[in-house]
């Protein structure tokens, strides 16, 4: 069961989710291998159940991040855009990221300053090599396509 995956470390974490079928690809397995989630979650980092991240917001479950990451496999190719709404703390977009290429770019939307502000931080933190390829953004994620207007007058 995907909601016992506990590790006590990163590392364990991702291969719980990878033994109990919750990661089946290994780029998902990769890329989440890469974001270290106490960098994204102040507590309890390696459990497997969502976690408070300040601002009355929590980080998703890890099984859910791979759930998401594997629905999504096949769109994050090669120079592609993803538009990661309600992006909390960076950890599901910073996955993204990694799975894109170089030409591709991960986008996260936000409706509160400090969780963007706490994404760039966590992300340039746990990986300053991907933040050419992020973008965070303030905005109402549920406008989508006007989000999606001219992103490189938009970043903040």
């Amino acid at each position: 069961m995907a909601w016992r995956s506990h590790g006590k470390s990163n590392i364990g974490l991702i291969r719980y989710l990878r033994s109990n079928g919750t990661i089946k690809s290994d780029a998902v397995e990769n890329a989440m291998a890469q974001v270290n989630r106490a960098n994204y979650s102040p507590r309890n980092p390696y459990m497997d159940a969502p976690q408070g991240i300040g601002y009355r917001v929590t980080i998703s479950a890890p099984h859910m991040h791979a759930h998401a990451s594997e629905l999504l496999k096949e769109q994050l190719q090669p120079g592609e855009r993803i538009l990661h709404v309600e992006s909390g703390s960076g950890n599901l977009t910073a996955c993204m990221a990694l799975m894109l290429d170089d030409k591709g770019l991960a986008v996260g939307i936000n409706h509160m300053p400090e969780s963007v502000k706490l994404s760039k931080k966590n992300i340039q933190k746990d990986h300053p090599d991907v933040t050419f390829k992020v973008k965070l953004i303030l905005g109402d994620g549920r406008l989508g396509s006007a989000v999606q207007m001219d992103l490189r007058k938009q970043f903040i």
